[in-house]
Parts: structure tokens; C-alpha cells; sequence
């Protein structure tokens, strides 16, 4: 099978961009995990196709797999690669505003440059029931025994379930073990992204995220967006807030619980190519 393909990046956080806009999509769940292999395959965090539209009032639909060939529900880096890629591909002028559909919904984006994007990123789902997290009512902080340690972590759904822990070293080797743990909690059903995150004032976070599906990443959009919204619920930061994570920084806007939450980050192009599997 030959399948031609776009490698992008999301300061770091890495996709194999594939176009369906013609044609259904071709690869099964072995073929994904072949092609995400970062030695004998290309290399990425999630694969992204471009579909048209299951709903009429959005322009595109893309879906999300992850490393391992299990399906995502929402990509805040993918989905500014999504942009920028309908930009070169002459579907998404600059100015454009969007509705983009999603597996878990819909989301307007808008592009402000070429590589640069704005992404409406909804509203942050706080209902357990809904996340899914088990817990016996909705707080900003849920105490969970992790491999004997309680931890106190936050935990809501950009679109896909996120435990968000505060720490105040992000190079602790603790988190190493944490991470995966927290990721595959028996309190998170469908499991869960594990963000680490440090405070540095008001208007600055530094994260590492430990995905699920696809383990520690150089960046994962909606994992600042989540951070974000668990340090604001406890009046930490401001409405505006800059995220740094290892491969570079979003920009972070929510006024607060029931309002959308806003992302603004680059899209960055790496090669074209042709899978031969």
C-alpha cells in the first residue's frame, strides 16, 4: 500500500497527516501501530486523517489515533496542524474563522499566519459522570491513592479525560513512576492524560504530560488547556495564561467555568512522504 502523507508537529508534539478527503480511510489499528513505530516506521504521537464532514455545519472532519492504534477523542496541537494543513492545501484562508468536526464534537478555529492558530477548545466538561471519573460529586480536587501515595489531583475533559497533579519540580524521578500510573487509573474508565504542572505566578505554567495511548510527549495541547482550567477553578492564575512544555509555549485563555477556552499556538510542516507498507 502506498499512502502519501504530511509529518507535522505541534511545538514537538508529532503527526502523520493523512488525506481522506477523497477517499475512505485505509488503515486498520496493526497498520497504525507500524507506522507510528519511531524505528522501523515514521514516527508520531497521533495519526490525523481529513475527512469531509459528518456534520453539515462544519467544513472538515479529522480523526484521531493514537501511537498505539486506539482512537482519541480530541488533539489541541493536531488540531492547529489540521489548519495549517487545509491552509497549504488551499481549503483555509488567512483570516479564516471554521467549524472543524471532531470525534468528540465540533471546534472553530481560526488562522492568524500561515503556521500560527487560534482554536476554540469548548467549554471544559467539570461532571465526573461525564469525564468519565469516578467520584462521589464535583470538586477542584479529588484526593486518589496512586501505588500507595494519595495524591490530590484535579480532573475534567477537553474532549478527552485529563488528571491534572501540581508539583513543584518537574524533573522529579517520581513522576516517571506516577505518570503511567495515573494514566491508567481504575478511577479513569477510559483511562486518562497525566499532566504535571508548575506554578510559576499567575500569568505562567510550566507541564510535562504523560499521554494515554501514546506515553510522555513533548507537548499535548489539550493537556495545557486542562491545566490551565484546574489551576484557574482554584483562583491560582488569570485569565490568560502562558503554558510552557518541553517542545515550546501555548497561550491559554478562559474567564472561567461555563465560558469556551482559547488556544493559540503554532503549526509547524517537517516533510512530505509515502508509506510502504
Amino acid at each position: 500500500m502506498k499512502l502519501p502523507f504530511s509529518k507535522m508537529h505541534g511545538i514537538g508534539n508529532d503527526f502523520v497527516m493523512v488525506d481522506c478527503r477523497q477517499r475512505a480511510f485505509p488503515l486498520n489499528e496493526e497498520q497504525i501501530r507500524a507506522i507510528a513505530d519511531r524505528h522501523m516506521g515514521v514516527g508520531f504521537d497521533q495519526l490525523i486523517s481529513i475527512e469531509p464532514p459528518r456534520d453539515a455545519s462544519c467544513a472538515f472532519y479529522y480523526g484521531i489515533w493514537n501511537a498505539d492504534g486506539t482512537p482519541s477523542g480530541q488533539c489541541g496541537n493536531g488540531v492547529r496542524c489540521v489548519a495549517a494543513w487545509l491552509h497549504r492545501a488551499g481549503e483555509l484562508a488567512i483570516g479564516d474563522m471554521v467549524r472543524l468536526e471532531s470525534p468528540s464534537g465540533p471546534v472553530t478555529v481560526r488562522l492568524s499566519g500561515p503556521t500560527e492558530v487560534t482554536v476554540d477548545m469548548g467549554v471544559p466538561i467539570l461532571a465526573p459522570e461525564h469525564i468519565p471519573f469516578r467520584a462521589d460529586g464535583q470538586a477542584d480536587r479529588y484526593s486518589m491513592d496512586v501505588g500507595g501515595d494519595v495524591l490530590e489531583i484535579g480532573a475534567l475533559s477537553m474532549g478527552n479525560p485529563h488528571a491534572v497533579l501540581e508539583v513543584t519540580d518537574l524533573q522529579a524521578p517520581s513522576l516517571y513512576r506516577v505518570g503511567p500510573m495515573l494514566t491508567s487509573h481504575e478511577r479513569f474508565p477510559d483511562g486518562a492524560n497525566a499532566g504535571f504542572v508548575q506554578k510559576i505566578d499567575r500569568g505562567q505554567l510550566r507541564l510535562r504530560v504523560h499521554e494515554r495511548g501514546s506515553g510522555w510527549t513533548l507537548a499535548c495541547g489539550t493537556g495545557a488547556c486542562a491545566a490551565m482550567a484546574v489551576l484557574r477553578l482554584r483562583d491560582e492564575v488569570d485569565e490568560k495564561v502562558q503554558v510552557t512544555l518541553p517542545g515550546g509555549t501555548l497561550t491559554i485563555e478562559w474567564a472561567g467555568p461555563g465560558q469556551t477556552l482559547w488556544m493559540t499556538g503554532p503549526a509547524t510542516f517537517v516533510f512530505e512522504g509515502e508509506w510502504l507498507g
